[in-house]
């Protein structure tokens, strides 16, 4: 039995008035499909253009493997010059990803490429971070620690997304002091069974081809699944929710750190005890037995 999802709303085009009373305020993700056909980008931003322009660039790679103790926050499991890893990223399907990779620091040009879009949102001018993934790759269910709203933009191929707002947490086996649900949960095909809150779950979804645009509000949680190699990019405006930057700060500066705390001193029982919390809190709360 696969989860409930319903399809994203789709539009061509919008005005900023539209966008923000009808999408940002009541918080409901959209997909704008031609906001970026007048960026340079549009037409240049494929996988042999980044090849060509940063191709000796060393890069962060990150796989699927689970949350280990000895890993730190975000970091990466592998390196490789950018055109290796594009040259394999056509080859074959892969699970390394670049995640939250800040290009565009390497590569000055490519900030000509894109717009800042003049659509509602108070956008942070930071240099926008880019995400690549390889065919079938995929980016475990998560939200994201500073509760922004996000423009996420995809280029070159297909790119599967699912979403889940922040009032199905209840039902998506949250592990406590972190911002995933259990990474052994196949979000494509889930054991409904083994994972019966999923069952309650409702649940939204698109795929994005090259040069559209979802918006992702506060603090939804998001599963992206590369049904082609391709990248993204994603562009943040602060919550508008003053509760949603109360959570951004809790998670930024106190749980972050406990959680970092709690891993060096208790190594992988802390991992595993995260874990089996995720089931037991979530299961205790929708009074099943587990």
């Amino acid at each position: 039995m696969p989860l409930h999802l319903t399809e994203i709303e789709r539009v061509k085009t919008i005005s900023k008035e539209d966008f923000y009373t009808n999408y940002v305020k009541k918080q409901k993700p959209l997909v704008i499909e031609r906001l970026t056909e007048d960026w340079p980008a549009y037409e240049k931003w494929r996988l042999n253009y980044i090849k060509d322009i940063a191709g000796e660039k060393t890069v962060p790679l990150y796989d699927d493997r689970p949350v280990n103790h000895e890993d730190g926050f975000n970091e990466a499991h592998a390196k490789m010059k950018m055109a290796d890893y594009i040259d394999l990223l056509q080859s074959k399907p892969t699970n390394y990803r670049i995640f939250l990779y800040n290009l565009m620091k390497e590569v000055p040009s490519l900030k000509s490429d894109f717009k800042w879009p003049d659509i509602g949102l108070k956008l942070v001018k930071q240099l926008p971070m880019l995400f690549f993934g390889g065919e079938n790759s995929k980016v475990f269910i998560h939200y994201d620690i500073d509760y922004s709203n996000i423009l996420h933009f995809h280029f070159h191929g297909k790119k599967q997304c699912i979403l889940f707002a922040p009032d199905q947490t209840p039902y998506l086996y949250k592990v406590p002091h972190a911002l995933i649900s259990r990474e052994d949960i196949d979000f494509d095909n889930p054991d409904l069974e083994k994972w019966p809150a999923l069952k309650k779950a409702k649940g939204l979804i698109c795929n994005l081809e090259h040069g559209e645009m979802l918006y992702m509000p506060e603090g939804y949680w998001h599963y992206m699944k590369y049904m082609t190699p391709g990248f993204s990019m994603s562009l943040r405006a602060f919550p508008r929710k003053i509760t949603n930057l109360g959570k951004a700060a809790y998670n930024i500066f106190i749980m972050r750190n406990f959680d970092n705390l709690m891993r060096k001193w208790k190594g992988q029982a802390w991992i595993d005890y995260k874990n089996e919390q995720a089931i037991v809190r979530t299961h205790k709360n929708l009074k099943i037995s587990s």
